[in-house]
C-alpha cells in the first residue's frame, strides 16, 4: 500500500470509529467508490489498535476503575462502583461477541458489505438516533448504569455488526432511549467500545497471524499511529461538543450520505 492510502485509511478509521457515523461503513465504501484496493485485515487490526489506544487514553480514569473492579466482577461481586462498572462492561460485550461469532462462522459478514445495505443503515439508524435523542429524557448519569441497562445496551451494540449502523451511534441511541444524558450516554458507549474493539481485534488477528512480514508490520505501525491521533482528536471534539450540541449534525450527515448511497446502489 502507498503511504497516502495507509494514512487515508487510518484517518477515516480514527475519525469515524467514535463519531456516530460508522467506521466500518466508510472503510467498505472507500474501495467501492474510489477504486482503491481493499486495505486488508492486517491494516484493519492495526487501525483498531490505534483507536483502542485513543479511547483508553481519553477515558483512562474510568478504565482504571474498571480494571480495579475486574477481579471482584469475575467472582460475581458487585459491592463497589468499580466492580459494577467492570461487570457491566462484560455483560454489555457478550451479545456482540456471540452475534459476531455467528456472522463469522456462517459467512454472512461478507454478504452485508454492500452499498445498498450501508445506505439503508446509514439512513434508518441515523433517523432513529435523531428520534431517540429528541424524545429521550436526560435524567441518568453513568453512575446509574445497572446490569439491566448494560444488557440492553449490549443488545443495541450487537446491531452494529451490520455495516453502516455505527457502533457508537447505536449504543448512544440505546443510552438515550434509556434516559441517559447525551454526554454520559456517549461516555458509557465509548467505554463499551474498549472490550468490543479488543474482541474484534483478536478475531481479526487470528485470520492475519500467518500473513505477517516486515513490510506489513511497518505499514501497520504507520496506520495505527495515524488512527490513534485522528481518533483522539475526534473523540475529544465530540465529547466537548456534546455539552452544548445535540447529535443532529451527525444525523444530517448520515441521512445525506445514506440517500446518496441508495441512489448509487439502485441506479
Amino acid at each position: 500500500m502507498s503511504l497516502f492510502h495507509l494514512i487515508l485509511v487510518a484517518i477515516i478509521q480514527g475519525l469515524t470509529e467514535f463519531l456516530p457515523v460508522s467506521s466500518s461503513g466508510h472503510l467498505i465504501l472507500l474501495p467501492n467508490l474510489t477504486g482503491m484496493r481493499d486495505q486488508g485485515q492486517t491494516i484493519d487490526v492495526a487501525v483498531h489498535v490505534g483507536t483502542l489506544g485513543a479511547v483508553v487514553l481519553y477515558f483512562w480514569s474510568d478504565v482504571k476503575q474498571a480494571i480495579r473492579g475486574l477481579p471482584a466482577a469475575l467472582t460475581g461481586r458487585t459491592d463497589t462502583a468499580q466492580a459494577r462498572l467492570a461487570l457491566g462492561l462484560i455483560v454489555a460485550t457478550i451479545p456482540t461477541v456471540l452475534a459476531g461469532l455467528a456472522l463469522y462462522l456462517t459467512g454472512l459478514t461478507e454478504a452485508l458489505r454492500s452499498i445498498a445495505v450501508i445506505g439503508w443503515t446509514m439512513l434508518l439508524f441515523g433517523l432513529l438516533l435523531y428520534w431517540m435523542d429528541q424524545k429521550g429524557p436526560q435524567t441518568k448519569i453513568a453512575a446509574d448504569w445497572s446490569l439491566r441497562d448494560a444488557a440492553i445496551m449490549g443488545l443495541w451494540q450487537a446491531i452494529a455488526l451490520i455495516p453502516g449502523t455505527s457502533r457508537s451511534g447505536i449504543t448512544i441511541t440505546g443510552a438515550r432511549h434509556l434516559g441517559y444524558t447525551r454526554e454520559e450516554g456517549a461516555r458509557i458507549a465509548m467505554l463499551m467500545s474498549i472490550p468490543t474493539i479488543i474482541a474484534s481485534g483478536v478475531l481479526l488477528s487470528l485470520d492475519v497471524a500467518h500473513q505477517a512480514d516486515a513490510q506489513l508490520a511497518k505499514d501497520g505501525a504507520i496506520a495505527a499511529l495515524f488512527a490513534f491521533v485522528s481518533a483522539l482528536l475526534a473523540l475529544s471534539l465530540m465529547m466537548r461538543l456534546l455539552r452544548s450540541v445535540s447529535f443532529t449534525p451527525y444525523v444530517i450527515y448520515r441521512v445525506i450520505l445514506g440517500a446518496i448511497l441508495l441512489v448509487i446502489a439502485y441506479s
